[in-house]
């Protein structure tokens, strides 16, 4: 009966570590950049794709489909410094006419909602 009860608690523990996993904040913004113009903020508190790549002087909008209020922050220097502030249904565009990689948070939920523009020549 005591080794039954080990592995019924081995596999309660190896439950709640891999729920918990779940709510860490994700490294989204450090994967491969995806080529698109748009990213979703969907009802997750997250950039939807969190690391994107466009060419210089593309517009990229942002679109918040989440029930809460969001921004894009830029965390260089050089861009604007207030936030991007987009309730529920709202958009903000931003045109990037310089290469580099632009990193930026939501002002508002920087713990879980970072991403990244790629800009190339």
């Amino acid at each position: 009966m005591p080794a039954a009860r080990s592995i019924l608690g081995l596999a309660f523990v190896a439950a709640a570590v891999v729920a918990l996993a779940g709510c860490a904040p994700s490294a989204a913004a450090d994967a491969s950049p995806v080529a698109t113009s748009t990213v979703d903020l969907p009802p997750s508190y997250r950039f939807a794709p969190a690391s994107i790549s466009v060419a210089a002087g593309t517009s990229v909008t942002w679109t918040n489909y989440d029930h809460f209020t969001h921004s894009v922050q830029f965390l260089n220097g050089g861009l604007p410094t207030e936030p991007l502030v987009m309730d529920p249904g709202q958009g903000a565009t931003f045109a990037f006419t310089a290469p580099g990689t632009y990193r930026y948070q939501c002002h508002l939920h920087p713990q879980n909602m970072t991403g990244s523009v790629t800009v190339t020549p």
